[in-house]
């Protein structure tokens, strides 16, 4: 049993996808069962074994489970909700790229996660089918980043690249390196948390023959970062891979300084640099995952100068409609004049900074 545990490919074919399959691995009421087939009326559910061993059982708003369970709530519309939240549509000059900043595109090579959580930004298409990219998609895809010579940065991403099988993935990182302009190739991936056994030898070594290969991950709470998770980290940091994290601020979960700090300095202690603390965003069916803006801004007051900056995302919110990420925080300048800065430190305390003369 073991062996296939530690499988991906095991992982992935017995995901757990029907109520009937949720039922036998959490108890559930008949409510509960009821509310749950009536999301998937909407959106589809694929919860790995193991991030399923991570629930509480015993706990109805375990951190993990609202995460992965769906909830009657996702079936409410806000008013506020966005089929396309963050413009992509718009910004897509050919299918599976979205172009929206100057040197850099988004290349969507599948429709298919390990897990669809239910707080999932693209959940107007991830999920909707387990598709990846075709070989003509691919090559147009390609051929558009080829003819704009000012992309230096491409970021693979889906779905999730690494359910794909190695051979599949190499194939469009190798296509993507052999065009010169191309410094950095990013894949963004929540398989690390939720089914870390896909970090294999054989992924990391194939990778290594493409550097400069960069990874960002999504660990949204400390009940997350498990051996087996820090053992997936550790394989791709130690084959030559920085590894970032992205975490959603998420009501409920996430929400308060304490839960955040344990987040964080459990990262670091892992290798991996928390990059983004993000908005949540306004896609449909999430609305009861959102915080307000001034609960973000509080949590990163609260950590600055109590963790080391280098564990210190940058909270921001992509704003809606394509304006990209627009970072927000505390102001820490009282005052601002020819003369002087007043600033205020982590303890609340004034200190003036002399402006130079001109």
């Amino acid at each position: 049993m073991e062996e296939r545990w530690n499988d991906w490919k095991w992982q992935f074919a017995n995901r757990i996808t029907t109520v009937e399959q949720l039922r036998a691995a959490l108890p559930l009421s008949r409510k509960e069962q009821a509310d749950i087939e009536t999301c998937l009326g909407a959106f589809r559910m694929a919860i790995t074994p193991y991030y399923a061993s991570l629930i509480d059982p015993n706990d109805p708003h375990d951190p993990v489970r609202m995460q992965a369970v769906p909830s009657i709530l996702e079936t409410r519309p806000d008013a506020n909700d966005l089929a396309d939240p963050l413009g992509e549509v718009e910004d897509s000059p050919v299918p599976h790229i979205v172009h929206r900043y100057p040197d850099r595109v988004l290349l969507l090579v599948t429709m298919q996660c390990s897990m669809y959580c239910r707080h999932c930004t693209r959940r107007r298409a991830v999920g909707e089918e387990d598709r990846a990219i075709t070989e003509a998609a691919l090559q147009k895809a390609v051929s558009y980043i080829r003819a704009h010579t000012d992309i230096r940065d491409v970021l693979i991403s889906g779905g999730d690249p690494l359910t794909m099988g190695t051979p599949q993935l190499e194939h469009i990182i190798s296509a993507l390196r052999a065009i010169d302009h191309v410094e950095i190739i990013r894949i963004g991936t929540r398989v690390p948390v939720v089914m870390p056994m896909r970090i294999t030898a054989e992924l990391t070594d194939m990778l290594r023959k493409y550097h400069p290969i960069w990874i960002n991950t999504h660990f949204n709470h400390p009940r997350e970062l498990t051996p087996e998770a820090a053992r997936a980290c550790a394989a791709i940091v130690d084959a030559g891979i920085p590894l970032g994290n992205q975490t959603v601020l998420l009501k409920g979960i996430n929400d308060n300084a304490e839960t955040m700090k344990r987040l964080l300095l459990g990262l670091v202690k892992m290798r991996v640099r928390p990059y983004y603390l993000y908005q949540c965003d306004l896609s449909c069916g999430i609305g009861h995952f959102r915080t307000r803006v001034e609960t973000g801004i509080e949590i990163m007051h609260q950590l600055t100068g109590n963790i080391s900056g280098y564990a210190l995302p940058k909270y921001v919110i992509d704003a809606p409609g394509g304006g990209g990420k627009i970072p927000v925080g505390y102001d820490y300048v009282l005052k601002k004049d020819d003369r002087e800065v007043v600033l205020e430190n982590y303890k609340g305390i004034a200190y003036r900074y002399p402006q130079p003369k001109d």
